[in-house]
């Protein structure tokens, strides 16, 4: 490979990393940070949803920008912005303070994800070349969030959690220089943003997110939670409504028409919903409960997020002996089998077989699953509809985990004692794990429903076209 196309593999491997590693190395730190702010349950949760939400809504506004303004000029906004923001984090000094910085950094990733990947597609040609490019993607993608955990564990346990953002700011700046002098320029093109789209889309998941978590202190008929629940709601319809009219929609409401791919989106977001869960309540348990440090409570997590990264190697020959549809139901149901088993935790559970074994059975079933499901995302689309249909597969990915964590922790809190000792915060988690359970029980009845029986019942399987993903919290948060 040429010296100039390494240096080109490097920086987007590198950026990829970055924003992967952003996802999980503020999850160890979560105890922490809510003892420097004095955060609640829910006020805890919008360290990750405050992210999650602006990253979801605004990726495929990111992506359009990158076709039409330039994707290395994008490439370099995105991560400059990522920068500053992970800077301006670092040094917050409010909870509120925080909490507009993340957003930020989510809009930065949003910008820069998208161009990540298309930049390598466009400077590796067809063939053995970018195959060995795409792998090395992939790689990173997997092995990114045990990385994370780890490394934010031992920022955290050693410094503090604010150098889990600062680490971004070095090499951001490294990644913008490199990026000038190495990454090739795509040509300006003609088109229309569709910002109504984003606005209303991004603001409407926004409110009902809100509306969800605040109900967890306020309750159900409080008028704020009543309010920002009915504003989400109208937002979202009149998002249908512009996307309807729209010259070039943000979201083609034509890749909703096949029930395999509506299926895919719904289950994705149950899904990553119940993973998401599971990561931010079972960090509350070992720092809380078992008395782990961020670094330990880091390494606790490799049985799952390493299991997941091997099944990337397995995948392929279980597509091919079982089909992409029998295996996403067996995956579903793995999963599901594997976070009933943790659900079951208490104050005195021991880590191996209470703790390792089921997170390592839930990441078996979440590793294969995966991957089916994202091509379920895809299958049969036009190729004009390719690029909008992989990246609302992640925005289903990004917006599912808000959604899913804001109804979990409303769950958790409800269940939390007054004062939560470690019986009743073991108690609480396990019944939030429960529920997650739920919502892959749901995500199973949906695949069967909407994926797999078309699939048996159709005399010819629907023709696929591989799209390579955006997110990167696939195989890492998820």
């Amino acid at each position: 490979m040429p010296a100039n196309r390494r240096a080109v593999l490097a920086i987007i491997l590198a950026a990829y990393l970055m924003i992967v590693l952003d996802v999980s190395i503020v999850v160890t730190a979560l105890p922490h940070i809510r003892h420097t702010f004095g955060l609640s349950p829910t006020g805890l949760s919008w360290v990750q949803n405050a992210y999650t939400l602006t990253f979801g809504g605004l990726l495929l506004l990111g992506a359009r920008a990158g076709d039409l303004l330039g994707r290395r000029r994008m490439f370099v906004a995105g991560i400059a912005l990522f920068a500053a923001a992970s800077l301006a984090a670092g040094l917050a000094q409010t909870a509120a303070w925080l909490l507009i910085a993340r957003s930020v950094q989510g809009a930065g990733a949003a910008i820069a994800a998208p161009t990540t990947l298309a930049l390598l597609t466009t400077s590796f040609r067809e063939g053995p070349e970018r195959t060995r490019a795409v792998a090395y993607y992939g790689a990173v993608a997997g092995g990114g969030g045990s990385v994370g955990l780890v490394l934010g564990g031992m920022l955290t346990g050693l410094l503090s959690w604010r150098y889990g953002l600062f680490i971004n700011v070095p090499i951001g700046i490294a990644l913008v220089i490199a990026a000038l002098r190495f990454l090739p320029e795509t040509e300006r093109r003609q088109g229309h943003f569709d910002l109504a789209g984003a606005a209303t889309s991004t603001l409407g998941m926004f409110a009902v997110v809100f509306g969800i978590v605040h109900a967890a202190t306020a309750g159900w008929s409080d008028d704020v939670t009543l309010v920002s629940l009915a504003a989400g709601l109208v937002l979202l319809a009149l998002f249908v409504v512009n996307e309807q009219h729209a010259a070039q929609p943000i979201t083609p409401l034509r890749l909703f028409a096949s029930r395999e791919r509506a299926g895919a989106y719904l289950a994705r977001v149950l899904f990553v919903g119940a993973m998401f869960g599971q990561f931010f309540f079972v960090t509350q348990y070992l720092q809380g409960v078992s008395g782990y440090g961020p670094l330990e409570a880091g390494v606790a997590f490799l049985p799952l997020t390493l299991v997941m990264f091997s099944m990337v190697f397995v995948v392929p020959r279980l597509v091919t002996r079982l089909g992409s549809a029998r295996l996403l139901a067996g995956g579903v149901v793995v999963a599901l089998a594997g976070m009933t088993w943790l659900s079951q935790i208490s104050a005195h559970t021991p880590y191996l077989t209470g703790i390792a074994l089921p997170m390592m059975v839930l990441g078996i079933g979440a590793g294969a699953a995966f991957t089916p499901l994202t091509s379920a995302g895809v299958a049969g689309v036009a190729t004009e509809d390719a690029g909008a249909a992989s990246g609302l597969v992640n925005v289903a990915h990004q917006l599912g985990g808000s959604l899913g964590l804001g109804v979990l922790v409303t769950v958790f809190a409800s269940a939390l004692p007054a004062h939560a000792r470690a019986a009743g915060l073991a108690h609480a988690v396990s019944i939030s794990l429960m529920v997650g359970a739920a919502m892959l029980a749901l995500a199973l009845a949906v695949v069967v429903g909407l994926i797999v029986r078309p699939a048996t019942a159709s005399p010819a399987p629907a023709e696929r076209i591989a799209v390579p993903e955006w997110d990167a919290e696939e195989r890492v948060a998820a």
